[in-house]
């Protein structure tokens, strides 16, 4: 193994050297002048000029250091016996034992959209204002808009303690949790949740810490994926894979763009962040002839509660809809407070129906939005002119939005809701509504689940 000494600068996480035959995402060992060694993977190449990013930070290296070549990229050792196993954002066991079977790229390969199979069938996450309006299926991938402060981790932890795979062995579902940038405090709440619960039997969890290296932010969400496609294509298992926060992610991205003096794009992040945000976010799916799949719930918080900033706008444009939180509902205590309006599944239809959830699946959902929605109007309204100028229609309208908030949408953290029960309380919200407004579901289905409605 060749040793390098021609080191030229280091600016930040970054080393330029000048040296032969690297490869691009190449992994490097960096060995300091007092013998402490130090890994890194090659960013950029011209010529014999090559840029290599340090993931345990650049402090106490200097020009005298050696750079070697190790002929491979970044790699996660995986095996079967990996479900219960907890990493640090480098993929290094923190607690449980591991014997790799095999190592892979954490790179993963690209998918031939053409291999690619339409998602189709329902993941239950026991949510009601997920199951029912924003329902999720197999294979996709769909973030939650949150905004700092708001109990996104809260619910992360439900949806990784509830989900399931409706009618299917749970033996066949596995959950792998990335977390990036968080705290210590997070990070015990994340574990002590999974364990407590028995949760972390089937899962695998990537800690990434506040103060661990910013550049290792770009590897945890990578090596989160690289164990999910092992489980779901060589072990035959459906992965639920949550990842959070992606906007620390963007943050560690922007950095090492500044750092190599890249022209900025909107709010200063690199130009490229779309490419690279989608390097993540197109891993999920479910490939033809595999019967495993990958399925995303990435998480991010919006600055400033900006849903057009640039972190949540791009992940709109690359993933299938979206879960954004209210400030305003979650200031009123309500959990969780999900803005429904501003929410969307957008492969909502190819999982819900007779044979999937239940029949009146997909009126009960654009009823429910249709009816809220003029509730909420109306609520505007009453600010306005007051609530004795309304009509008897829309004082049930008025009366239906706060009953949907309170019942529907408000859940208890360790509740779990069956799309059975989801919809039952949906139907006994549209009790409160004439039945000649019950324009979106079929009429044999109103007589068939609709109770105690004598309008």
């Amino acid at each position: 193994m060749l040793e390098y000494k021609t080191i030229r600068k280091i600016a930040g996480p970054l080393v330029f050297v000048e040296m032969e035959n690297a490869s691009y995402a190449e992994l490097v060992k960096i060995k300091l002048e007092n013998g402490e060694e130090r890994t890194g993977r090659v960013l950029e190449i011209a010529g014999k000029n090559v840029v290599i990013q340090m993931f345990e930070g650049s402090l106490e290296a200097d020009m005298k250091a050696t750079v070697s070549l190790t002929g491979r990229g970044v790699e996660l050792g995986v095996s079967p016996d990996m479900l219960g196993c907890v990493f640090d954002g480098m993929g290094r066991p923190i607690s449980g034992k591991l014997i790799a079977k095999e190592r892979l790229d954490i790179n993963g390969n690209p998918i031939n959209p053409y291999a690619r199979e339409n998602p189709s069938e329902f993941i239950e996450t026991g949510i009601s204002g997920i199951d029912v309006m924003n329902t999720l299926v197999r294979g996709q991938k769909l973030p939650i808009f949150s905004g700092a402060g708001m109990p996104h981790n809260r619910l992360a932890m439900q949806i990784a303690r509830q989900s399931s795979l409706r009618g299917g062995e749970k033996s066949d579902f596995a959950v792998v949790f990335g977390a990036i940038g968080i705290t210590f405090e997070e990070a015990e709440y994340f574990t002590s949740s999974l364990k407590k619960t028995g949760a972390l039997e089937h899962s695998v969890m990537f800690l990434n810490l506040a103060n661990d290296p910013a550049v290792e932010r770009l590897i945890t969400p990578r090596m989160a994926l690289t164990a999910a496609e092992y489980l779901a294509y060589e072990q035959d298992m459906h992965v639920l894979v949550i990842l959070t926060d992606m906007t620390n992610y963007c943050e560690a991205l922007k950095e090492v763009s500044t750092a190599r003096k890249e022209i900025p794009g909107r709010r200063a992040y690199p130009p490229y962040m779309y490419t690279d945000l989608a390097t993540i976010y197109e891993r999920a799916g479910r490939i033809k002839g595999r019967k495993g799949s990958i399925t995303q719930f990435p998480i991010l918080t919006m600055p400033e509660d900006d849903i057009t900033h640039p972190i949540p706008d791009l992940t709109g444009y690359i993933t299938e809809g979206q879960i954004v939180l209210s400030r305003s509902l979650h200031n009123r205590h309500l959990y969780p407070p999900f803005d429904i309006l501003k929410c969307l599944s957008r492969l909502m239809n190819s999982g819900i129906g007779e044979g999937r959830t239940r029949e009146d699946h997909s009126g009960v959902s654009n009823q429910l939005y249709s009816a809220y929605a003029k509730g909420v109007d109306i609520r505007e309204l009453v600010a306005v002119i007051g609530e004795a100028a309304l009509t008897e229609i829309d004082r049930s309208y008025l009366t239906f939005s706060s009953e949907f908030e309170k019942k529907f949408l408000a859940q208890g953290e360790n509740e779990r809701r069956d799309i059975e029960r989801s919809l039952s309380i949906a139907w006994e919200l549209f009790s409160h509504l004439p039945a000649k407004e019950l324009m979106r579901v079929k009429p044999k289905f109103i007589e068939k689940y609709q109770k105690g409605n004598k309008n």
